[in-house]
């Protein structure tokens, strides 16, 4: 087996080793990652990959997986190993006929849509002034949660400092019984708190996609009567312009996601702190409390308005990156000249679909 494979079966072993529910774009981005890293780099071997420190890691993840390994992981294995290393071959071919195919279609279609060039940038310039009219309001109701949201931990946080100071009105022994759960209390309403801004803001992600589904259709519609004779190659644009977008849209999902539980982060070692501080003797304890009694409403503050600051214009961000993908396009029509990153995203969302429609084929494990 060559090396490349040798890594690739490695990493697919350790995800399909580690559960028998295999997420298909787990194994799709991992054969995505050695296709686009390691796919044209013919120096690797083994040896050389061992060295790695991903090598390193996965090959702890192998052995400590494959100690208690499901007999439906090992069918998974079985099915799955030869499966992946040869859709990974099959992708050289397949990368090289698919980014021809785009540059003879969108040569094509740059011809037949020359006559109408300027009702094609009349079009696609209405689409933009639509998609932005529509991500305006979009933005401003992000910005809109993202401060309620935070407004509402700021409020259901406010009551734990004024609590924490009667507290140190008590005797010491007194302050240190109650103040683990006290703690305890406080990263609870942490928690619940996250969970319930990540909650208000996800559905964004979905609204955003619609409106995306949308601007490409009717951008379809516009352009249609255009390229009769060409509609393969204006389909694979819009194709191409599609999984552009719906990918700045699972962007903004991520990134609202890794901010809320940046936020959590940044809050929790308030809660552990103040566990800390019951750890110690009884005697001091006052004088370790004063100051975090002091700075927690404060230090919440600060954590909240942070937050607002990094997540509010999310969505001014987005809709930037939209018009500039819409922008992109009528620029690939005019000059008929294919970028690299537009065979390679239909190549991945090919590549995508092809593990989920395998993994589909696998039998469920037995109950």
């Amino acid at each position: 087996m060559a090396p490349k494979a040798a890594a690739l079966v490695l990493v697919l072993l350790a995800i399909s080793g580690s559960r028998a529910d295999v997420n298909p774009d787990d194994v799709a981005s991992v054969i995505w990652k050695y296709f686009t890293e390691l796919g044209g780099n013919a120096k690797d071997t083994v040896g050389q990959l061992q060295q790695t420190e991903i090598s390193k890691q996965l090959n702890t993840l192998l052995k400590s997986n494959l100690q208690s390994v499901s007999a439906y992981a090992e069918d998974l294995h079985e099915r799955l190993v030869p499966f992946a290393t040869e859709l990974q071959a099959r992708m050289v071919q397949d990368s090289q006929r698919l980014k021809e195919q785009i540059q003879r279609e969108l040569r094509e279609l740059q011809a037949k849509l020359a006559p109408y060039a300027d009702e094609v940038h009349q079009q696609i310039g209405t689409n933009i002034r639509q998609l932005q009219a529509k991500m305006s309001p979009y933005a401003e109701e992000l910005r809109a949660r993202v401060d309620r949201s935070a407004g509402e931990l700021q409020r259901a946080l406010e009551p734990y400092a004024a609590e924490l100071q009667e507290r140190l009105k008590d005797n010491a022994e007194s302050i240190q019984a109650s103040l683990s759960p006290y703690a305890d209390r406080l990263q609870q309403q942490i928690d619940g708190g996250v969970e319930s801004l990540k909650e208000r803001l996800s559905p964004m992600a979905d609204e955003l996609k619609a409106q995306v589904e949308q601007s490409v259709a009717e951008l379809r519609r516009g352009l249609s009567p255009y390229a009769q004779e060409v509609q393969d190659g204006l389909n694979r644009q819009l194709e191409s312009l599609t999984v552009q977008m719906e990918r700045a849209t699972e962007e903004l999902r991520a990134r609202l996601a890794a901010s809320s539980e940046e936020l959590r982060a940044q809050l929790s070692p308030l809660a552990r702190e103040l566990r800390e501080a019951a750890s110690g003797d009884a005697e001091s304890l006052r004088q370790r409390l004063a100051p975090l009694a002091q700075q927690l409403e404060q230090r919440v503050g600060h954590t909240l308005e942070a937050f607002r600051q990094q997540a509010a214009p999310f969505g001014d961000t987005l809709g930037k990156q939209l018009v500039q993908r819409l922008e992109e396009m009528r620029g690939k029509l005019d000059s008929g000249a294919a970028g690299v990153e537009d065979h390679l995203e239909l190549l991945e969302k090919e590549v995508r679909e092809k593990v989920a429609a395998f993994l589909s084929t696998v039998p469920p494990p037995e109950n």
